[in-house]
């Protein structure tokens, strides 16, 4: 099995648009380190972010954060360690569109 430390996924999302930010490629599994989101303006604002098995339709069990406040000019850092399968898809959502999302990890295949 080879393994490759690697940026996942870094997106600029459209406001109040849930959006891919990573889906797991074919016969492979991500161990998710960390997710990094900046908010890039001085106005504070709020995201969400979901993980859709086998990227399913969005429901509110899919929800690891959800209308979580960031402060303006502030960075969020979160280490996750969330493991997922092929074609699990890794969703975020922004209030305003100032906020960057980072994620890093390991895909194994």
């Amino acid at each position: 099995m080879a393994s490759a430390l690697k940026v996942l996924g870094q997106l600029n999302p459209s406001a109040t648009t849930l959006t891919t930010l990573y889906t797991v490629p074919g016969a492979t599994s991500t161990v998710c380190s960390s997710l990094v989101i900046c908010n890039r303006s001085s106005t504070a604002t709020s995201f969400r972010v979901s993980v859709a098995v086998a990227g399913a339709a969005d429901t509110g069990a899919q929800y690891l954060y959800y209308d979580v406040t960031i402060a303006g000019n502030d960075t969020f850092v979160a280490t996750i360690g969330v493991s997922l399968a092929a074609t699990d898809v890794v969703r975020v959502y922004a209030t305003l569109a100032t906020l960057s999302f980072s994620l890093f990890g390991q895909e194994n295949t």
